[in-house]
């Protein structure tokens, strides 16, 4: 059922996806010109994202905003490492150096029309997968 707030999320969604195609987010070229240092264009769109991120969370702290679901104040709690973070983060790194798409920017591309990015999403959700189950293995002992 399509309700106020799931278009509200489709919309923000929507929006978030044009923004990282107009930045060139989408474009695995230049992403990977950024890793290589060649171009730092989209190095100035994360830091003015982080930039944003963080003076939002700071004034949501110092304002005392609540979390619309629960009603709790908003607070950033720290959580423990856990060995299979590493598994997590070299399945990360070895879906994006093979397949040179940001995983953050794959359903973007999809709805540029870039039909790759189908196999992209379906690695992620396949590598999700593997490393929740390689995680819940080593946490078992």
């Amino acid at each position: 059922m399509i309700n106020r707030r799931n278009l509200l999320f489709l919309a923000f969604g929507t929006t978030f996806g044009f923004l990282l195609s107009r930045a060139g987010a989408t474009s695995p070229a230049i992403i990977s010109e950024l890793l290589l240092f060649e171009d730092l264009r989209l190095l100035w769109v994360i830091a003015t994202a982080v930039a944003l991120g963080a003076a939002l969370t700071w004034l949501a702290w110092r304002l005392g905003w609540r979390a619309r679901n629960t009603g709790e104040p908003i607070s950033i709690q720290h959580k423990p490492f856990k060995r299979g973070l590493i598994v997590g983060a070299v399945l990360f790194g070895l879906g994006w150096a093979g397949t040179g798409v940001c995983p953050g920017t794959a359903l973007a591309m999809i709805g540029e029309g870039k039909g790759f990015a189908l196999w992209v999403v379906a690695g992620i959700l396949v590598g999700s997968g593997a490393g929740s189950w390689i995680n819940r293995r080593l946490e078992r002992g």
